[in-house]
């Protein structure tokens, strides 16, 4: 279960901002998860309230952003929106594509007090 590591990921991330930016609280932090980071939402909710606890996160409400997987075909040197990973090209069906986003998870932003 990785969504506690990426928890703790975000609790120090919340600490850090609270103590440069001298707020106390976080109302709503929106995370961006991309189709292929192999994160597991329910486990990472479950996660968020559990490491939350005694930072100026708890309580907070995490809201989960979807980001769509693109690749870049260079049969038809389009970047596409892909499903999976092996999914071939959309628009020319062509089987040569570099995946070039969906890996990522970011904090998109946060409401704080």
């Amino acid at each position: 279960m990785h969504e506690m590591s990426l928890c703790e990921g975000i609790r120090g991330i919340v600490e850090d901002q609270a103590r440069v930016n001298g707020f106390t609280a976080v109302r709503v932090l929106r995370v961006e998860i991309g189709k292929f980071a192999g994160v597991e939402k329910e486990a990472l909710a479950f996660c968020f309230d559990v490491v939350m606890r005694g930072s100026p996160a708890e309580g907070a409400r995490l809201e989960m952003i979807d980001l769509p997987g693109r690749a870049m075909c260079y049969d038809c040197m389009v970047e596409v929106e892909i499903e999976e990973r092996l999914d071939p090209c959309p628009k020319c069906g062509g089987g040569k594509l570099m995946p070039v986003a969906g890996d990522e998870m970011r904090i998109k932003d946060m409401e704080v007090v």
